[in-house]
């Protein structure tokens, strides 16, 4: 992938052509008509405004005709597209179906980066696994005493912060009035959620009464990690805030002892994340993040892809990785059972892009999706997690969960992440209770919100990705190692749980 820069005799603006076989270009600055551009050996002229980040016809496409960018199919032409004009909603419809079967057809592996060397100072604990923070977590079992967890965890964070790195509470609505398998959703994820390694400690609130018991929600923590949990049954206390305290105490006390120290690579867990995209992530940021997982992979470590919806028309360059038949058997059951998801609340498969997206210039969801998959990287899928799930095995995992931010970057720390990267083209403040570092896919973003956005990935544009890799996995060695994210010092820590059922 090259930009094709002005050109000397015509001056043409910038635009980026990323395959062979594409018939579009993407504006690298906003291009006016009568303009001449130089992509993919040949000259046009721009028949149409057409913003920054948005698609240029390079040649005639027919109506009902492929539009191709990333080498592959994003949709089929409406109607006649010129050379010169602008590719978009109004010319660009999805070709997105429903339920679709996948042929097993693997293709060989592309060699990873090895790296023995470099180093990031973390908390082992006493499973081996190692942690980014050390910190006190308070998490609610029902929404009835998210304020009281919350209350807990602000007096403690005063009292420990100088010993751990903070205490903090995670609140939400549920865990009570759920059924079935929402109910046994809910409390999965909060169980998966406590045994992350960047807590030293948990302390589990519950009201008493609620569906979300605290006994079955400590039953599905694993025995070894118990001993760094504690449990409050808050009608049961005269004063449900002091035995609140009391047992963070204690757990402080015990987490206090952790040393960070060196660990390798190969003990790093990171989860894949993007929001808020524009028509610059899958050209910047998310291939940059592609080789944040195949250094941290190719080391033997650990990178979690979630936000299925957003795999959707691109699911055939994973399936073509999976490690195995009993992998790309468990990945085609998640991508087909939320397809059936989509389909069984009447709403079609392809419901997407958001507003944003398409006003960054990304227009159908296969687009969007060629674009996210790339954070992948290329490394093989060695698994496939539902909802809820810990992670086990070592290497790219797939796991289960919708696009929403705040759900599947949860769902990311629930399943092992001891720090997400999310990439962003339009930019949010939130974070999620591991350290989430935002990568701008535009330098504009970067600069202009310095207070939410951690790496400039635009950089790419004109340093390249090598020397823009090495900056990042710098920076994210930095942040493992004790750094706060923008996100962690403006008090932004967030969770929300996947509600998938009827609420009594």
């Amino acid at each position: 992938m090259h930009p094709n820069t002005r050109d000397e005799q015509t001056d043409a603006p910038a635009v980026l052509h990323l395959h062979a076989r594409d018939n579009v270009a993407i504006a690298l600055t906003a291009l006016e008509p009568g303009m001449e551009v130089a992509a993919g050996g040949r000259r046009v002229t721009v028949r149409q405004p057409i913003p920054r980040g948005h698609k240029l016809a390079l040649e005639p496409i027919a109506p009902d005709g492929d539009v191709r960018k990333f080498g592959w199919p994003i949709g089929r032409a409406t109607r006649a597209i010129d050379a010169g004009c602008h590719v978009h909603t109004v010319n660009l419809a999805t070709a997105l179906g429903g339920v679709t079967r996948y042929l097993y057809t693997p293709l060989a592996g592309t060699p990873l980066p090895y790296d023995e060397t470099t180093r990031f100072l973390g908390y082992r604990r006493g499973d081996g696994r190692v942690g980014t923070r050390n910190e006190i977590w308070v998490i609610p079992t029902v929404g009835c005493v998210a304020r009281t967890a919350e209350k807990i965890a602000a007096i403690a964070h005063a009292r420990h912060r100088h010993v751990v790195d903070g205490v903090f509470a995670f609140h939400h609505p549920h865990g009570c009035s759920q059924l079935g398998d929402d109910l046994a959703g809910t409390r999965a994820l909060l169980a998966a959620l406590a045994c992350n390694p960047n807590a030293g400690g948990v302390l589990l609130v519950g009201l008493g009464c609620e569906s979300n018991q605290l006994d079955a929600l400590m039953a599905e923590i694993p025995a070894p990690l118990r001993a760094r949990v504690r449990t409050l049954h808050a009608q049961a206390e005269a004063d449900e805030i002091e035995a609140g305290l009391a047992a963070v105490d204690g757990l402080a006390a015990v987490a206090a002892l952790a040393r960070r120290e060196p660990a390798p690579l190969s003990d790093l867990v990171l989860g894949l994340k993007c929001g808020g995209s524009d028509g610059f992530s899958g050209l910047t940021a998310n291939p940059l993040v592609g080789r944040m997982c195949d250094r941290v992979v190719g080391a033997g470590g650990t990178a979690l892809l979630t936000e299925i919806p957003e795999i959707f028309g691109a699911e055939h360059l994973l399936m073509a990785r999976t490690r195995d038949h009993a992998v790309f058997d468990a990945l085609v059951g998640v991508v087909n059972d939320f397809k059936r998801y989509f389909l069984s609340q009447g709403q079609p498969v392809s419901e997407n892009p958001s507003p944003g997206n398409l006003d960054g210039g990304i227009t159908t969801l296969e687009e969007k999706s060629l674009g996210a998959v790339q954070k992948a990287g290329q490394a093989p899928v060695a698994g496939v997690l539902r909802y809820g799930e810990r992670v086990r095995i070592k290497g790219l995992n797939l796991l289960e969960a919708p696009g929403n931010d705040a759900v599947s970057s949860t769902a990311l720390a629930a399943a092992g992440a001891t720090m997400i990267l999310f990439t962003t083209g339009r930019g949010t403040p939130l974070g999620f209770p591991v350290p989430t570092v935002k990568i701008a896919s535009n330098s504009a973003l970067a600069a202009r919100k310095s207070g939410w956005i951690d790496f400039d990935a635009g950089a790419v544009l004109t340093q390249g990705f090598d020397a823009v890799a090495d900056d990042l996995l710098a920076r994210i060695v930095s942040i493992a190692s004790g750094e706060a994210t923008a996100a962690e010092r403006a008090g932004e820590r967030e969770i929300a749980i996947w509600k998938r059922g009827v609420t009594l």
